[in-house]
């Protein structure tokens, strides 16, 4: 049970909001050259650490917010651009609608469980972590299908559980309004990162064995 201090309804506002900036961000995407995709995504890195220092300085947190979802709508082009040349527009967008329906439902079960998936945190960020360590490794080490198809899969489960972690620890810890930007962030994060590792996976099956 929310309570009134917690304001669900500017919640989901400024979530409607940042992901239209976010869209705007993908279609101003197209017209960014190739070598400011890098620096765009370390700055997009930057603002998400910055959000989380933000927590107590309002004004400032949204601005990053709604900064922060427009650069990665930015970034976010390039990435659909490889996927649309490699899969096509149509395999990318059922990927897209999978990734809604998935965390809609994930979102849905995570709210209105009665378990505490507060003990998925620990797992979660240990999973991440390896994730992080093997996707930088295979800067340097070329990777053969399988071995990404697992990648793929392990992004999957890993964002699907912070999907069903983060809204279940909303929904039984309630929030505070100068929460928003950092949970209206975790939860962006958590979907496109679905998104992504659902592309991952379907491009396995398109590619040569």
């Amino acid at each position: 049970m929310y309570q009134k201090s917690n304001p669900i309804g500017k919640l989901m506002s400024a979530f409607f909001f940042a992901f239209l900036l976010a869209v705007i961000g993908v279609y101003a995407g197209q017209y960014i050259p190739p070598q400011f995709i890098w620096p765009l995504a370390i700055l997009e890195l930057v603002l998400v650490i910055i959000v989380a220092f933000t927590r107590n300085r309002k004004g400032l947190g949204y601005f990053v917010m709604y900064l922060f979802m427009f650069v990665s709508g930015l970034t976010l082009y390039a990435m659909l651009a490889h996927y649309v040349s490699v899969l096509g527009a149509d395999e990318v967008l059922k990927a897209f609608i999978i990734a809604v329906v998935a965390f809609a439902a994930l979102a849905i079960y995570g709210s209105m469980t009665k378990f505490n998936l507060g003990f998925l945190g620990n797992f979660l960020f240990f999973g991440l972590l390896v994730l992080v360590l093997v996707l930088i490794a295979g800067i340097f080490i070329p990777f053969s299908n399988i071995v990404n198809l697992i990648i793929a899969i392990a992004g999957i489960g890993i964002f699907a559980g912070y999907t069903l972690y983060d809204f279940n620890q909303i929904a039984r810890n309630g929030f505070e309004e100068e929460d928003i930007p950092t949970i209206v962030v975790n939860i962006y994060l958590d979907f496109i990162n679905l998104f992504t590792y659902i592309l991952r996976f379907m491009k396995y099956f398109n590619s040569d064995n």
